[in-house]
């Protein structure tokens, strides 16, 4: 007997693709053919490129609804989450390695706090903003995905909490006094409302890229993980309510390379997603990372500069002065992109559920939750790699002047920035395969979880119709952003 095609095997497994994902692809469809692609933040402008734009948009599409068929028909058993071998120890560094980390997380932290108060107050000439929105912000996702949690190890705030009690033990001749437990039901509450807040001091705040500003807000922030810390234990409030640590551990996640108790160890790519619990807050601080960032995407396009003079107009007529009447016109924008991609996400869960399995739409998007992981950091690298690529060499003319005050303490305070490092199609080759391996990575891990939680493969891969459909979306998403930035 003759085999069917791969796509029609998958259409015949019980019920044609529901209505969501029919819309779905066809919203990515209409974006393929509209969009015209620029770059993120505007540090280049738009390109010739050497094969039409649309191309790239429908080849998007394309990619994910092959990944999915290719998926349904070519991956029944889970490979990820029930893996035989998960890791390969391959070393084991000493203690000394672990306190120099620490040590020189406090240093650049200490830089930070010095640069911007006793340094000049104007952005471009201070080295603590660049170190912040470049070096820390964007730069450490793509360290965190090629090598592990680098930031569990530089974490300045855990590095002194643990010197201290480390102190405290010594002089006290015995244990500490147990912390109190962490509760569960906050989860990671605080670390997606931490998120948030730093989202909002970058894009929203008028004030956000003041130096000083910048460096009552690192203390303050220090203050708070270091009482956190004290009162719940160093590593319950690591793992769940410091923001940054969960933010950078669950890029870390998706990593071959895993850090545990001083042991590097290797596994396959994605294999860390699926063991991140998910508990409270998690879905929320997944959904603050892929808005803010869309938002900031979506804060450079047409349309929102048609619309923010409206609503910016609406509060200066309520009383409110013109820069906070904008300020609260970017932070309703803002928080509008996050619900959009929360109800997004929302909405696949509510289809999944009319598969069956008994879960309720929260327990099952927790389930799920994971699959957001790599989305959350495709749409970083996509906005974020012209940044990081261009602007990321102001490091070597500010670490040599970094106050800011005419100093060349490295001989480095004459260089510039090299445009042509990477060139306008380079960047966005980065942008649109980033967008899609992130959305194909996201396919893959909501396949294996549908394996794991789903009797039947065929009700696994039904399930996935709507998880498609997401992915759909934020690709649909994704490439509008980008087609949508000034130029």
């Amino acid at each position: 007997m003759a085999r069917r095609p791969l796509f029609c095997t998958v259409l015949y497994m019980r019920r044609p693709v529901p209505t969501a994902f029919a819309l779905a692809l066809a919203f990515v469809l209409l974006t393929a053919g509209a969009a015209d692609p620029a770059f993120a933040h505007g540090i280049v402008g738009k390109q010739d490129l050497p094969i039409p734009r649309w191309l790239f948009a429908w080849g998007a599409a394309v990619v994910l609804v092959v990944s999915f068929v290719a998926l349904a028909v070519l991956w029944p058993q889970p490979r990820l989450e029930r893996s035989t071998r998960r890791e390969r120890p391959v070393v084991r560094v000493p203690v000394a390695a672990e306190v120099a980390c620490g040590v020189v997380g406090v240093a650049l932290f200490v830089l930070v706090v010095y640069a911007g108060l006793a340094g000049t107050q104007t952005e471009a000439a201070n080295i603590a903003p660049t170190l912040v929105y470049v070096l820390f912000w964007v730069g450490l996702p793509f360290l965190s995905l090629l090598f592990g949690d680098v930031f569990r190890a530089l974490n300045p705030w855990r590095a002194v909490a643990r010197a201290v009690a480390w102190v405290a033990g010594r002089a006290g001749g015995g244990a500490l006094p147990e912390p109190m437990d962490y509760p569960s039901r906050l989860g990671r509450w605080p670390a997606a409302a931490g998120i948030l807040v730093f989202a909002w001091v970058e894009l929203v705040s008028s004030s956000g890229g003041d130096p000083s500003t910048l460096a009552v807000l690192a203390l303050v922030y220090a203050a708070t993980q270091i009482i956190g810390m004290s009162i719940y234990g160093i590593e319950p409030w690591t793992r769940n309510a410091d923001p940054f640590a969960v933010y950078f551990g669950l890029f870390a996640s998706l990593s071959p390379a895993h850090w545990q108790d001083r042991r590097l160890s290797l596994r396959r790519p994605l294999v860390g997603a699926t063991e991140v619990v998910a508990g409270p807050g998690t879905v929320a601080l997944l959904a603050v990372m892929i808005g803010t960032t869309s938002f900031d995407g979506f804060s450079g396009g047409e349309t929102w500069s048609n619309l923010a003079p409206d609503l910016q107009r609406f509060f200066v007529d309520l009383g409110f002065s013109q820069s906070q009447a904008l300020e609260v016109a970017f932070t309703i924008g803002m928080l509008g992109v996050v619900l959009l991609v929360a109800g997004l996400y929302r909405l696949g869960i509510a289809g999944m559920r009319t598969i069956g399995g008994g879960a309720d739409s929260t327990a099952l998007g927790r389930r799920f939750a994971h699959t957001l992981i790599p989305i959350a950091l495709a749409y970083v690298v996509a906005h974020y790699f012209s940044l990081l690529v261009y602007q990321g060499q102001a490091i070597g003319f500010l670490a040599s002047d970094p106050l800011g005050d005419g100093s060349d303490l490295l001989g480095t305070a004459d260089a510039t920035i090299d445009y042509d490092v990477v060139g306008p199609n380079g960047v966005w080759y980065v942008q649109v395969g980033a967008l899609v391996v992130g959305h194909v990575a996201g396919l893959v891990l909501a396949h294996e979880r549908a394996l794991v939680l789903y009797r039947k493969a065929r009700d696994a891969t039904r399930s996935q119709y709507w998880m498609l459909a997401v992915m759909v979306g934020f690709t649909s998403l994704g490439l509008w952003l980008l087609s949508a930035q000034a130029t």
